[in-house]
């Protein structure tokens, strides 16, 4: 009897506290971020697990959202051409994740205003977006210039850098990029006519350029070379896109790395904020009523079973 009276008053306790809300408060490290995801139409390369660069960036972006805690702030942007479209401003990842995902979900390569891919120029524009926001910069892009880059190579960084990481996506072996028509259809692949390969026509000329076919010190300074190449191949240009982040104090990682590895990364190139949060007890403790509940159900139900066996 006394067991049938003090299991119930336990567990009316016990999601009487659960219905009140208690919580532990302890520090907790929140990362905010800015994420500019490239759209360029190298994106469209099936190399990642069966799926487009560009698909595969949506789901992990989305699956690493997720795992973030209550509290951070998230923005998202698109990177075509030369600089970044920011979508919407760092928004809380909780109170508002189904439109985070939404727009996420919706991100295309129809939506790029420009057929170039200057990773750097991007890049640096993304930088300064992102420093006007007051968050870290999140750049996420395979990694090739198209077209590609002048013989002096990339520009140097002048500015201040907020922080944060470039998530490389792509496979290593270099793969076609789907080629798509007026109508957004696909169209087969790019072939080695349908892109520029020799470096662009840019500042000073090549070192070696008068000993090249079709040089002249006026009309043609740069010469006559790489009119073939592998620019209509693609594959993640890892090297330059860490070479990037180095002189710009990000860090760099490939995002099939996972979110753990996403979140150790922030943690060590961007800066953080430390606020205090609340753990709720009250799943713990409408468990233990629930617990207690149902030890209280098998009792009874044994001791009726009993009862009618002293009966029979």
């Amino acid at each position: 009897m006394r067991v049938r009276v003090i299991l119930p008053a336990i567990a009316a306790i016990l999601a009487g506290m659960a219905m009140i809300g208690p919580g532990l408060t302890r520090p907790q490290r929140l990362t905010d971020a800015l994420v500019v995801v490239d759209i360029t139409r190298s994106m469209n390369t099936r190399d990642m697990e069966g799926g487009s660069r560009l698909d595969y960036a949506r789901r992990a972006l989305t699956d690493w959202i997720a795992t973030r805690p209550c509290g951070s702030r998230i923005g998202l942007a698109l990177f075509t051409e030369r600089r970044s479209l920011t979508l919407f401003e760092p928004v809380e990842i909780c109170a508002d994740f189904a439109s985070i995902k939404g727009a996420m979900d919706g991100l295309d390569w129809r939506m790029a205003w420009e057929g170039d891919s200057m990773i750097q120029k991007g890049l640096d524009h993304a930088l300064r977006r992102a420093g006007g926001l007051g968050v870290p910069l999140i750049f996420v892009t395979d990694g090739q210039e198209a077209p590609p880059l002048p013989y002096s190579g990339a520009a140097r960084f002048a500015g201040d850098s907020p922080g944060g990481l470039i998530l490389g996506v792509g496979g290593d072996q270099p793969a076609p990029i789907p080629k798509f028509d007026d109508l957004g259809r696909e169209a087969g692949f790019y072939e080695p006519g349908d892109v520029q390969h020799a470096p662009a026509r840019l500042g000073a000329p090549p070192p070696d350029a008068a000993q090249r076919p079709g040089w002249h010190p006026r009309n043609n300074p740069y010469g006559e070379s790489d009119l073939d190449g592998s620019e209509h191949l693609s594959a993640l240009r890892a090297e330059y896109l860490a070479d990037l982040a180095a002189e710009r104090g990000l860090g760099f990682l490939r995002l099939s790395d996972g979110p753990a590895a996403i979140d150790r990364a922030l943690a060590v190139h961007a800066p953080g904020k430390t606020v205090p949060a609340t753990r709720s007890l009250s799943p713990p403790l409408a468990a233990a009523a629930l617990v207690l509940l149902l030890t209280l159900w098998v009792i009874g139900g044994r001791r009726v079973s009993l009862t009618r066996q002293d009966i029979t």
